[in-house]
């Protein structure tokens, strides 16, 4: 029996923000100069108007000193989420005895 989850999983950037920029006292503009990225780049990723990449998540680790499989976690539990109020099942297939 499958659990439904009732909330939209925290968004990477929202964990980003919280979690790691303002403990470490960095503006998302320090952050962008620091990574080599746009300011824009990084309120994008903050705001949930942008998801994580893979390439995007290797940067985060590195600099971060996560794992690339920390950030992508987080941005495959939002979009499954959202794909699964959207889904409409579909009839399991039954093998067939000949």
């Amino acid at each position: 029996m499958r659990k439904k989850m009732r909330r939209e999983p925290t968004q990477p950037g929202e964990i980003l923000l919280h979690e790691f920029l303002t403990p470490l006292g960095l503006s998302q503009s320090k952050f962008a100069r620091h990574v080599g990225w746009t300011q824009p780049k990084v309120n994008e990723i903050v705001t949930g108007k942008r998801g994580i990449t893979p390439e995007t998540a290797m940067v985060l680790g590195d600099a971060l000193n996560t794992t690339p499989e920390f950030w992508l976690n987080l941005q495959m539990a939002v979009d499954l989420f959202r794909a699964k109020k959207s889904h409409k099942q579909v009839k399991t297939l039954k093998r067939s005895i000949n």
